[in-house]
């Protein structure tokens, strides 16, 4: 028997209503007749892992886009190359703590401008010569920038920073609004500068970076960085992975850092990166370039989360990670897909795998 509150998971409380349900089939079955009756609408794909074991996982074919270009309807799978979306401003976050561990990068306490000594014209003696590295990494710079607006839109600040000639410039110049580190607002370029930095740092272009320190030691074998019109890979929104390889960095989040007994990520840099920095909603927070939620029984959720349903939900205490992929592009309600399948599919497939 499941007695409600013993297994810690996250919606633990889900599993006193779904113990008696009966679980003779997959999530795969479960959730397949969810996707045909429409009671859950253009998921892709999900993985379930627990304890470092992929306990259940789930692929359905459904109409797709590749950074926002339609590439009609695709059979997904294992091997399947998703669009992220922006759970890449999450990975960028990891690679920043990793080039930070190798002495590459500024710290998260310096000056942001100083960083860029081409755009010396921007010191204009406002508050923006006081954004540091950390206002950038929390989204709290202070300028003006609106992603509200659909990513179809050129008004969208993150299209607009695609189309120009010079996207850090872009970025570091809007005009501010408040003062640096005191107002969040969701701000891809923020995350182009941090990358700026890395490959700065680094020597490599972000993807390179990103291939040799964190996707080799994790295994992950195939990957896709886009770029924009100038040839530089999005860090806002252009990395493509499958949804197995996605769950692999989760794994490593849930294990402080470590893959396979190999350190990959600083567990001084996760701990600072899952510091609440500010609160956007009641119990919703965000860190260095991740969201940050708590469980039923106060456990720390860490949440990655991307345009049209994409999801990386790991909750380290318990080893519990859930990716999901969706083709909701561009609805602003996408996110309840991904929440819909953690709560109603994928806690209950814990319950039924510690019954095994």
């Amino acid at each position: 028997m499941v007695r409600c509150g013993t297994l810690g998971i996250l919606f633990s409380l889900v599993l006193c209503f779904t113990s008696s349900m009966g679980w003779a089939e997959d999530m795969q079955a479960r959730l397949g007749r969810a996707v045909e009756a429409k009671e859950i609408v253009g998921l892709h794909s999900a993985v379930v892992v627990l304890d470092g074991e992929r306990i259940a996982e789930a692929y359905f074919p459904g109409e797709d886009e590749r950074w926002g270009m339609p590439i009609g309807s695709v059979d997904h799978g294992p091997d399947t190359l998703h669009d992220l979306r922006s759970i890449t401003k999450s990975v960028v976050g990891l690679l920043y703590g990793i080039a930070l561990s190798e002495g590459v990068v500024p710290a998260v306490d310096a000056r942001l401008l100083d960083q860029f000594p081409d755009y010396a014209d921007l010191r204009d003696g406002s508050a923006r010569e006081r954004i540091t590295v950390a206002d950038a990494l929390t989204m709290r710079m202070g300028t003006a920038w609106d992603e509200n607006l659909p990513y179809t839109d050129p008004r969208n600040s993150e299209i607009a920073m695609e189309r120009a000639e010079d996207r850090y410039r872009f970025a570091l110049s809007r005009p501010m609004v408040a003062e640096p580190g005191t107002t969040w607002a969701y701000n891809g370029g923020a995350v182009a500068l941090i990358a700026k930095l890395i490959a700065d740092g680094t020597g490599q272009d972000i993807a390179e970076f990103a291939r040799t320190r964190l996707f080799d030691p994790l295994g992950i074998k195939r990957f896709e960085w886009v770029g924009g019109k100038d040839g530089v890979a999005s860090a806002a929104s252009g990395l493509r992975m499958t949804a197995r390889d996605l769950a692999k960095i989760g794994v490593m989040v849930a294990q402080g850092g470590t893959y396979e007994g190999r350190e990959v990520v600083p567990a001084s840099w996760l701990e600072a990166s899952f510091q609440r920095a500010t609160s956007i909603l009641p119990g919703f927070d965000y860190g260095y370039l991740w969201y940050l939620a708590k469980g039923p029984g106060g456990d720390q959720i860490l949440i990655a989360q991307g345009n049209g349903g994409q999801r990386l939900t790991v909750q380290p205490r318990v080893g519990f990670v859930v990716s999901t992929f969706a083709g909701n592009y561009n609805d602003p309600a996408a996110w309840q897909t991904a929440v819909r399948v953690l709560v109603e599919f994928a806690v209950p497939e814990v319950g039924r795998h510690r019954q095994k």
